[in-house]
């Protein structure tokens, strides 16, 4: 879909044309879904938070002013809602603010043997929501340690430093499954 194409149908979405709104829902359902599914780990929530995502992006379409992409401006709206509801559910968010008990690693502890994007995923399913959630907006989603911290109302040092630990752990996880086999 074209820049002037997506703008005209992104105009008829905030005039109330369902059939535009589709158009928009077709063309980022699956990468949205994508996204809800690596932050909270499971199909069912993942459809859950899809839905609502959409639907307040689409109560909200007035505010979207062609600042940011689209996809960008919504990515936020599924990115806060899926932790809105991950903080609702109570996860606790372990926090480490002493940095200096992560000092850089030389490159050669920093390196792994080969592993695969499904293996860092499993990986990742055994560390703590919170450490989970900024490795995954950190790594999966590309976002920078201020948005994190904005997002989650932690400090950028906070982010930083749950993002090494949880990295540490992953590849503790994943060295053990190499080498098992």
């Amino acid at each position: 879909m074209g820049p002037e194409i997506q703008r005209e149908v992104i105009e008829q979405s905030k005039r109330g044309s369902a059939r535009d709104q589709y158009v928009l829902y077709h063309a980022y359902s699956k990468a949205m879904f994508n996204i809800c599914y690596r932050m909270m780990g499971n199909r069912e929530e993942a459809e859950d938070m899809l839905q609502e995502s959409f639907a307040d992006a689409f109560r909200r379409l007035e505010s979207f002013r062609y600042e940011a992409t689209f996809g960008a401006w919504l990515k936020r709206i599924v990115v806060n809602h899926c932790i809105n509801e991950i903080k609702r559910k109570k996860a606790d968010l372990m926090y480490f603010e002493d940095m200096h008990l992560f000092q850089q690693r030389t490159e050669e502890e920093d390196e792994l043997p080969e592993v695969s994007v499904p293996m860092i995923r499993k990986a990742m399913e055994a560390l703590p929501n919170g450490s989970k959630m900024i490795f995954s907006l950190y790594l999966l989603e590309g976002m920078d340690h201020g948005e994190i911290a904005q997002i989650l109302g932690v400090s950028e040092s906070n982010s930083k430093s749950q993002y090494m630990r949880a990295k540490q752990r992953v590849r503790e996880i994943l060295k053990e499954v190499v080498y098992e086999n």
